[in-house]
């Protein structure tokens, strides 16, 4: 074992190249070119393992778009890597290859900012979290306790999105593996998320009548005021339900100024500390659905749900975090986890029975904008926390 994470520490230089060369290849959540081109990267550096490596293609995204009709979207395809599948213990690892920052995004290059800290997109959410992946597992392989356990590989291209073409992918997993490892970052102090909101994404379309703004105004139904006061009422909510979260994020419809708008499409998203919030959310946004299309010559129609429940920390995910942290004490490396308002994949493992544990990727902040960093010293830190709890399940499973 201890030769296994000395020669982590021999590798810091090649995760920074690993990391730094992926992250200079755009792979936006719905650029297709681009996620191919990373996938063919992951395919090459996961070769090293000596794993069944599977490329699948992951169903399409059905969304609302601008003109409130049903459009059905192609999401990028995903990779598996599996070694081992009869072995007695089995282990689930997961990531995403997305990120937020799409072909049009002006943040698209790494950068150093000093000589600890790396600058790009997707450095720490979640690509670093690939590369401590990968050499926690090339550790893992080259102990004498890899072949007590096996283990299974999932890079998803949606991830970004919510998982929508994912989800059945990670649910087959969830039934066939004992634990999951996510490897979203984790927070730049090195705290890891336990306890996660629920979220979910809702889109209104809102009919009315068009009409001539002057002399026909009051023949006309306008789907723009009724968009308001639908949002007003939405954002109610947040006073309404401790702990709750509804942000609308979109508003769009309507044109010339001269005509009665006919058409308004709200989209919003919501957060939910628990499922008991979850059910009286959903009451009141039917309540609101219900007093909408009660207003004469308006029509409301709502798609979406809670695609990812909350996640709690039940007694076997708490169990799994307390052993994680008896490894950091081996290696010196003080392991503390609090709740966090933001959704991963561990959400969708956990509702389908699975223990997780969350955010075993590198140390990083400012996700999701373009000051995203990378504490590139924490990459084999967090390698080497992984690689040692992989080889104690090896030597004791539970």
């Amino acid at each position: 074992m201890k030769e296994a994470l000395h020669w982590i520490d021999s590798q810091h230089d090649r995760m920074v190249e690993l990391v730094t060369r992926w992250c200079n290849i755009n792979s936006g959540s719905r650029n297709l070119s681009g996620l191919a081109l990373m996938l063919a990267e992951l395919k090459k550096a996961f070769g090293s393992l000596d794993g069944e490596i599977t490329e699948i293609a992951v169903s399409p995204e059905t969304v609302i778009d601008n003109t409130g009709r049903s459009v059905s979207i192609p999401l990028g395809n995903a990779l598996r890597i599996r070694k081992r599948p009869a072995a007695a213990t089995q282990i689930f690892l997961c990531i995403h290859m997305d990120t937020v920052y799409g072909l049009e995004h002006p943040f698209q290059q790494v950068n150093w900012m000093d000589d600890r800290t790396l600058q790009g997109p997707g450095v720490a959410d979640a690509k670093g979290g690939i590369c401590v992946m990968l050499i926690a597992l090339e550790a893992l392989e080259r102990s004498d306790l890899s072949a007590n356990i096996g283990w299974e590989v999932l890079l998803t291209p949606d991830e970004e999105l919510g998982s929508p073409g994912s989800a059945t992918l990670l649910i087959d997993a969830a039934k066939r593996n004992h634990l999951g490892l996510i490897f979203e970052p984790a927070h730049a102090d090195g705290t890891l998320v336990g306890e996660r909101k629920g979220s979910g994404n809702f889109t209104f379309v809102i009919h009315g009548k068009s009409a001539h703004a002057g002399r026909d105004f009051h023949q006309g139904r306008n789907a723009i005021h009724a968009a308001a006061r639908l949002v007003t009422a939405l954002d109610e909510l947040n006073r309404t339900h401790p702990g709750v979260t509804v942000n609308v994020g979109r508003i769009d419809g309507g044109g010339p100024t001269n005509i009665v708008p006919d058409l308004g499409v709200v989209r919003s998203n919501v957060r939910v500390p628990a499922h008991t919030s979850r059910e009286r959310v959903e009451a009141d946004i039917a309540r609101i659905l219900e007093t909408a299309n009660q207003t004469d010559g308006i029509k409301v129609e709502m798609t979406g749900s809670f695609t990812s429940p909350p996640r709690p920390m039940d007694v076997a995910t708490m169990r799994l975090y307390e052993r994680l942290a008896n490894c950091g004490k081996q290696i010196g490396l003080p392991i503390t986890w609090h709740a966090s308002g933001g959704v991963s994949d561990a959400n969708k493992l956990a509702a389908a029975g699975l223990p997780v544990i969350d955010t075993l990727g590198p140390c990083g902040g400012n996700l999701h904008s373009p000051e995203e960093f990378l504490l590139v010293d924490t990459l084999t830190q967090r390698a080497k926390l992984v690689a040692l709890f992989l080889m104690e399940l090896a030597k004791a499973p539970s």
